[in-house]
């Protein structure tokens, strides 16, 4: 059968206009963004807001009721110990007053005797802890103990080490309980003023009693301690804080210096503390309590740092954007981009940091996956990489 000319122009017109029709009402190729599966370091953390404080600072306050001298001190000055802060005027004492201080005094030498005892105590675990770390150092280098076994010991000797420090400052604390309470007995109502003297040498971060005044026992007059001395404490969740351990790096950011400060965890505090949230909820936090390894002198006490806690860290994993994978059929998908097509695919999940996640199974390094899928992505659609 043959087709006339004008047939055969009708027929060719037809084809065209159909392939035409065909590529205009075919749908245009998803835009997305993509980025390829790879091996490298991952890191874990923990993120919270903190402050920093003085390690050991000291309160000094008025050991007596009566009137307090004008206090001449100014933030930042420097204080030997046993310098004079202030001076204090007790008024007569009556009968019962003078029973009290008395009382005052038998339990300040009490308080002082058991603090002795417990720095005893602690010295002896302490010279204990030393030896058996340096017999277990020995065997260490000799291959003989578990490293894990060696860190253990080392830990708990630097632990006791602490612990001596604070029981030496309890000591040196009741005794000047004592001192204070003797000096009020001495006094009797005399008309004798009381000298208040610095516990320790260190600088003055705070004056709360600027003027002179009538002032109870116990009212705080100023705050002393070393400003270079400075540890962060960072509050978290409480379900957050169990998985944070001693020893665990740290890292200072966002406190004004521009660089990140490195330090590592001291302490996780035994002990939650309910808080307020921005949104009004209230929530079980605890202190972690993070050492500076160096000493950074811009740093002061109560500043703001956001910080955050190495949970975990490891070289050679595979892994995958976070804004990349999501839950479908009960775990965990990607969209693979295969030929101009995005497929899903299922994969397994191991560690997940801040910007990436471990891949147990499903995807090969240099697999391209989807980042910010949208929901209008389906299986097998087409799509155009954008940003190659």
């Amino acid at each position: 059968m043959k087709f006339s000319k004008t047939q055969r122009i009708a027929v060719i017109s037809g084809a065209v206009v159909a392939g035409i029709l065909v590529f205009v009402m075919k749908p245009s190729p998803l835009q997305v963004d993509a980025e390829a599966v790879r091996r490298e370091t991952l890191t874990v953390t923990l993120g919270g807001e903190g402050m920093t404080r003085v390690r050991d600072d000291f309160t000094v306050a008025s050991p007596v009721n009566g009137r307090v001298e004008r206090i001449t001190l100014e933030e930042g000055d420097f204080l030997q110990k046993n310098s004079v802060v202030t001076r204090v005027t007790p008024p007569p004492l009556d009968g019962r007053e003078f029973e009290e201080a008395e009382a005052r005094s038998r339990s300040a030498e009490a308080v002082l005797e058991a603090a002795r005892a417990g720095e005893r105590q602690v010295k002896v675990d302490l010279d204990r802890a030393e030896r058996k770390y340096k017999r277990y150092e020995s065997l260490y280098q000799k291959g003989a103990v578990a490293a894990e076994t060696f860190e253990d010991l080392k830990t708990a000797w630097q632990v006791l080490q602490k612990q001596h420090q604070a029981a030496l400052l309890n000591v040196e604390s009741a005794r000047y309980d004592l001192e204070a309470a003797r000096s009020l007995l001495g006094q009797s109502g005399n008309g004798n003023t009381i000298a208040v003297l610095a516990p320790d040498s260190g600088r003055v971060l705070r004056v709360f009693e600027k003027s002179e005044r009538v002032v109870a026992a116990g009212t705080p007059l100023v705050e002393i301690g070393n400003p270079e001395d400075i540890e962060v404490v960072i509050d978290v969740l409480s379900s957050d804080a169990v998985k944070v351990e001693p020893e665990m790096k740290a890292q200072i950011e966002e406190w004004g210096g521009g660089r990140i400060l490195s330090g590592f965890v001291r302490t996780v505090e035994p002990a939650a503390f309910t808080k307020i949230s921005s949104l009004g909820i209230e929530e079980k936090r605890v202190n972690i309590i993070v050492d500076l390894e160096k000493p950074e002198a811009r740093l002061g006490d109560n500043y703001r740092v956001q910080a955050k806690i190495v949970l975990w860290q490891s070289d050679n994993i595979l892994q995958v954007p976070v804004s990349s994978i999501f839950r479908a059929d009960q775990g965990w998908n990607v969209f693979v981009v295969k030929g101009g097509k995005a497929f899903r695919v299922p994969v397994t999940i191991g560690k997940r940091g801040t910007y990436y996640a471990e891949v147990l199974e499903g995807l090969e390094e240099g697999d391209i996956v989807v980042i910010h899928p949208t929901n209008d992505l389906e299986n097998g659609m087409r799509v155009k990489v954008m940003n190659k």
